[in-house]
């Protein structure tokens, strides 16, 4: 069972940037594909970014052309580089692995974008 561990969330004000890290315990290539979700306050948790086995990725359309998800498979690890931060992007970031229906998740890291 893969374990999933995100970092790199932090405090910042609009229009700036962070890259999230998500450092998994095993080859991510032995999954369909790694996420990147987040959960707003009082939200349900939303897909922002994936990228799949073939290295393919898609956005949701709110982030398209802000994020850009990427990984180094000699380091087992996922980013999330975010540009252009906004208030609404504010919430809990969590890494996503997927093979099939079968799902394991970080446990989260907090992005606060505020003035």
């Amino acid at each position: 069972q893969v374990q999933l561990v995100e970092s790199g969330g932090g405090l910042v004000q609009p229009g700036e940037s962070l890259r999230l890290s998500c450092a998994a315990s095993e080859n991510i290539f032995n999954y369909n594909d790694m996420n990147w979700y987040r959960q707003a306050p009082g939200k349900e948790r939303e897909l922002v970014a994936r990228i799949n086995v073939g290295g393919r990725t898609t956005y949701a359309e709110y982030v398209e052309g802000r994020f850009t998800i990427s990984r180094d498979g000699a380091q087992n690890t996922v980013y999330l580089q975010m540009n252009n931060l906004k208030p609404e992007d504010t919430g809990v970031y969590y890494c996503n692995a997927r093979i099939l229906s079968r799902n394991w998740w970080g446990q989260g890291t907090q992005v606060t974008v505020s003035s």
